[in-house]
């Protein structure tokens, strides 16, 4: 690539000490793509919300040392990136809920002055809940800061190839710990199911990715099911629920084997909600063995992925496009960005 790029990964952000628990609970749940009704009721909303779930939240956190780990992993990810790409490329982090934000990240590309700017989720999924948010909240610290540059989108990555060869070398790892045919659960972080049914692709694309994963496995060594954790509320979410599935296979005792699909950084849902609240579900249904396959992180092949995706959007110069640029989902999902 010639001249200077600037690479912004998006992420969602976690709290940096316990202090600061509920300041970014209060911004999730004052984001209007998550909580979906005007100001000032969805701020009085998310206010409510985020007092009354602080003090778990901190017991999460308390879990993992008094701060979320995501920064770091992302920025991680950042410094692999840079190297991948090489000369002229600076990656930068625009956390949706906490430090480092949009408008922190909008400034510092100005002050770096590029030729060119790439968003990059790291959400492999779009949905429009997550990238979207992020796409919108970049736009206006962009705005904000005056930084006018040719600017091009990644809208999503699920079936990538990169991707799903090194989910699939972890999980293949992990089946030739066990003496037993596993169940291997591709576990995604859940959506109310009127999201999904408004439209948003999110749910197919987990659905395709696990697919992408399992076609490079070999097929009669495993059992797959995706499932769904992290339900809050009273609304109906998507299913089938990942505790649930760990239930049903302690009844079947068959071995499991949990892949966080939707998840390319350790952080609490990780760390804390599958390593020590279903393992202990796990336990206490009698599931023989329970692995948890790490997140990608910084794992060489990934990082070459998403080498290759910003490459990508460089050579096509378009606003917006996934992994191969046109429109990914199917007709009918009137969520997707690519119209």
């Amino acid at each position: 690539m010639t001249g200077r790029t600037a690479v912004v990964l998006f992420n969602l952000g976690g709290p940096d000490s316990l202090a600061a628990v509920r300041p970014f609970l209060q911004n999730l749940f004052n984001d209007p793509a998550i909580i979906r009704l005007p100001n000032p009721l969805r701020a009085l909303v998310a206010w409510l919300i985020a007092k009354r779930r602080a003090e778990t939240s901190r017991e999460m956190y308390r879990k993992l040392g008094g701060r979320s780990p995501l920064l770091g992993e992302t920025e991680a990810q950042a410094r692999a990136l840079e190297a991948a790409l090489g000369e002229g490329v600076r990656v930068f982090i625009a956390m949706r809920y906490w430090r480092p934000q949009a408008a922190a990240a909008a400034r510092a590309v100005k002050q770096f002055a590029p030729d060119r700017v790439v968003l990059l989720p790291l959400y492999p999924q779009f949905s429009t809940t997550t990238t979207a948010s992020s796409l919108a909240d970049w736009q206006r610290a962009a705005h904000h800061a005056g930084l006018a540059v040719p600017t091009s989108a990644v809208c999503c990555y699920p079936m990538q190839a990169d991707w799903a060869a090194a989910q699939a070398t972890r999980i293949r790892d992990a089946i030739n710990q066990l003496d037993a045919k596993p169940r291997v659960l591709f576990s995604a972080h859940g959506l109310p199911q009127k999201i999904v049914d408004a439209g948003d692709p999110y749910q197919w694309q987990v659905e395709q990715g696990a697919k992408a994963i399992a076609a490079h496995l070999v097929p009669d060594s495993f059992e797959a099911v995706v499932c769904y954790q992290s339900r809050v509320g009273p609304l109906q979410w998507i299913g089938p629920e990942t505790a649930d599935e760990i239930r049903r296979a302690g009844r079947d005792r068959v071995p499991v084997i949990v892949l966080p699909i939707a998840f390319v950084s350790e952080h609490s849902e990780t760390l804390v909600e599958l390593d020590l609240d279903y393992a202990e579900i796990a336990r206490q249904c009698g599931v023989p063995r329970y692995i948890r396959v790490p997140t990608l992180t910084a794992e060489q092949g990934f990082i070459a992925g998403l080498a290759a995706l910003v490459r990508q959007a460089v050579a096509g110069n378009a606003p917006l496009g996934c992994d191969g640029g046109g429109r990914l989902c199917p007709a009918g999902f009137a969520g997707c960005p690519n119209r």
